[in-house]
């Protein structure tokens, strides 16, 4: 398997008003992504300073719907929140990493690598 198929997805699923949007990748993996880890782990800049590891943000629980999902180039999808929070650019590395299915087992409520 090569890094190019791990980290391309050629599927999105996030139905209005979900909780969980599903991503399957190129080498036959179906990623699994609670809003709540999307949005507790976003990437931005405002939700994480400008450096070091990504840090766990409390949300509520109206901060977690997910209105669009919109490609950023070849590498990343960007996020908008029903709450209008639109800056997090999610990249496919990073979602893989973030991946919550029993597969990859859901990761602790700590720090991930900037990627």
């Amino acid at each position: 398997m090569t890094k190019d198929r791990r980290h391309k997805p050629i599927a999105i699923r996030s139905p209005r008003g979900g909780r969980v949007t599903e991503i399957d990748w190129a080498d036959g993996h179906t990623g699994v992504y609670p809003h709540e880890a999307l949005r507790g782990y976003c990437p931005c800049a405002a939700c994480q300073g400008h450096g070091g590891p990504i840090h766990w943000i409390e949300t509520k629980d109206d901060q977690r719907e997910l209105e669009t999902i919109e490609t950023v180039g070849g590498y990343a999808v960007a996020l908008k929140w029903s709450d209008g929070h639109a800056s997090g650019i999610y990249s496919y590395a990073f979602l893989r990493a973030l991946c919550q299915c029993p597969e990859c087992g859901a990761i602790d409520r700590g720090e991930l690598p900037r990627m």
